[in-house]
């Protein structure tokens, strides 16, 4: 199938041209002008900016969560991510305790089948022992890469000691490791005070878990990751102070990259007051407006390197199941389908990014971070996953108006501009003028190690 997308304007990470794209299978075989169309489909995208579809670093989809399973699955997800201009989603095979990585793999295969984007996985890690660090071998050699460690959660939580052993092995193995970084002791004693308070309200969410809990883990981590030799990744970082113990590292030579989240960009803790509080708690928690303003501005300079979603999502059913207070209430939000349209309308159309930095968070760096070269840009013989971004669409996120497969959206109530108009995945138009054309045609992506940003 040969694809001609014609009058656009390509955006890549590096700048932006005037010039045609031809695409045959799934590949892009040629960028200029007077192409060949001869049994091509043609797309014409005047008006247009033409992009490398986005990746989305860190989603959440068919996870059992103990309370219960997230409202989306990959069927669903996936969808919606393609929707909103996403070709590729990294989601999160997670081991059990007494389980393997290669059976988590495999359960996670079986999830994404169907799926209408890419995908891939980082591997959880929720037990590191010698017959786990054997398994390396085997994921590397299935395209799995990349990693997840986790600093909470008594289902997940790893000590130090494994955090420092598991990076040492992945040095090895080309690999990264992102760490999800609170300090599990200290917020689960922040909980028990404020139950001996009588705070069970949504608002306690946040002062459970302020900031200094996650500038700790993060300066912990620097510093384990420094013994180690390897580098560090951070996901989904919310705060100025974990910004702040990041740069120390950096400072010292330490190579370091960290994620945030649409969320930590947007909104802010005053949210959890509302009267669908329950809705917002996620965890790190939304924070203050200074951790959000420079968050902005390490995206601005650099300083941060992917945009992820965290992609989580329940229903209000779901929300409530804890009888609204806070520390039972199922963490997360959906956010894989609008990121796109929040990056280019609080960023781009704000002037806090240009466009190359829209593409350089959202298909770029994760291409080359996470062992997908031939993705991220649009080059010739790179793989044919493109979004047509239309900027004259403007709208409202409402509750509702999504693909999600839950009833309710943390950015309802947020006007946006700019859509994926089209969108092209492995050489297929799977989104045509907004809606659905193909669905299920998403392959797993196995992937090469990790590439340095800087």
């Amino acid at each position: 199938m040969r694809i001609l997308i014609k009058n656009g304007t390509i955006v890549n990470a590096n700048g932006r041209e005037r010039k045609d794209i031809l695409t045959d299978g799934d590949r892009i075989i040629a960028i200029g002008g007077n192409l060949d169309a001869a049994g091509a489909e043609v797309i014409d995208a005047a008006g247009c900016y033409v992009m490398p579809g986005f990746i989305d670093t860190h989603t959440h989809f068919d996870l059992d969560v103990g309370l219960c399973v997230t409202a989306d699955n990959f069927r669903t997800g996936t969808r919606a991510a393609a929707l909103g201009g996403t070709t590729c989603v990294l989601d999160f095979a997670t081991q059990d305790r007494d389980g393997t990585l290669k059976q988590a793999l495999e359960t996670w295969h079986k999830k994404a089948e169907g799926s209408s984007c890419n995908y891939g996985f980082h591997m959880a890690i929720a037990r590191w022992d010698a017959e786990t660090e054997k398994e390396m071998d085997y994921m590397s050699n299935n395209g799995v890469t990349s990693y997840k460690m986790y600093m909470v959660y008594d289902g997940l939580k790893v000590d130090d000691g494994q955090i420092y052993a598991a990076l040492k092995t992945a040095r090895d193995h080309d690999a990264l490791i992102g760490i999800h970084c609170e300090n599990w002791e200290v917020l689960l004693r922040r909980i028990e005070e404020l139950k001996e308070q009588g705070v069970t309200q949504p608002w306690g969410h946040p002062v459970s878990r302020p900031a200094e809990v996650e500038a700790e883990a993060v300066a912990r981590y620097m510093r384990i990751a420094q013994l180690a030799g390897t580098p560090a990744y951070v996901v989904h970082l919310s705060t100025e102070e974990g910004l702040i113990e990041a740069q120390r590292a950096r400072a010292r030579g330490q190579e370091v990259y960290l994620e945030t989240c649409p969320q930590y960009l947007l909104l802010t803790d005053d949210r959890y007051r509302d009267p669908d509080g329950v809705k917002f708690i996620m965890s790190p928690p939304l924070r203050k407006d200074t951790d959000r303003e420079r968050l902005w501005q390490g995206l601005k300079e650099g300083e941060l390197d992917t945009i992820g979603t965290d992609h989580c999502s329940f229903t209000m059913e779901q929300k409530m199941m804890g009888g609204g207070r806070f520390f039972k209430t199922p963490n997360g939000g959906a956010g894989v389908q609008h990121r796109g349209q929040l990056i280019y309308t609080y960023g781009v159309c704000e002037g806090r990014l240009t466009l190359e930095d829209m593409v350089k968070y959202l298909s770029y760096n994760p291409s080359r971070l996470f062992g997908m070269p031939d993705r991220g840009e649009i080059a010739e013989e790179k793989a044919a996953d493109i979004v047509i971004w239309d900027p004259s669409v403007s709208g409202t996120i409402t509750d509702t108006n999504h693909d999600y497969n839950c009833d309710n959206s943390v950015f309802a109530g947020f006007d946006v501009k700019g859509a994926a108009r089209h969108v092209i995945i492995n050489g297929e138009h799977i989104v045509e003028n907004g809606s659905i054309k193909l669905e299920g045609r998403g392959r797993y992506i196995s992937r090469t190690g990790y590439m340095k940003l800087r």
